[in-house]
């Protein structure tokens, strides 16, 4: 398991990027999978840099796992922010036009449909949500 802690602040999206991207890499992961998972990474870690601490400083720290018998990556996004779990919000209706549709929702929507598996938690004063990704077929 590898731990990146950093301040939760959009500034530090990168660092984040490049903490998970060396993972993938040194796993052979397909750039395919490495763009799915750097989309829900970035989708993940923007949210709780923008709403996690409604607008006072925290910091965030991103797990990484590596599953040897799948293989899969198993990444687990930690917050202290208020408590919130946004895989509760209802999915958008996707079959309306955007002028129709709510604001919102719509990025954890794809990070639930790109991963193969995506779990929260409230524990210990921390959000914990956790995506997994097979790596192979």
């Amino acid at each position: 398991m590898k731990e990146l802690n950093v301040e939760a602040k959009i500034d530090n999206l990168h660092r984040v990027l490049e903490f998970v991207d060396e993972e993938l890499e040194g796993l052979d992961c397909s750039i395919k999978l490495q763009t799915q998972i750097d989309v829900a990474v970035e989708e993940l870690f923007v949210n709780i840099a923008s709403y996690a601490y409604e607008g006072g400083n925290g910091m965030a720290c991103i797990r990484i796992d590596k599953e040897e018998m799948e293989p899969a990556i198993v990444i687990t996004f930690i917050d202290q922010g208020f408590p919130y779990n946004p895989l509760e919000r209802e999915d958008p209706d996707v079959t309306l036009s955007v002028e129709q549709r709510n604001i919102g929702g719509l990025g954890v929507f794809m990070v639930k449909k790109s991963m193969d598996e995506v779990s929260y938690k409230y524990c210990d004063g921390s959000n914990m949500l956790t995506i997994k990704k097979k790596l192979a077929g």
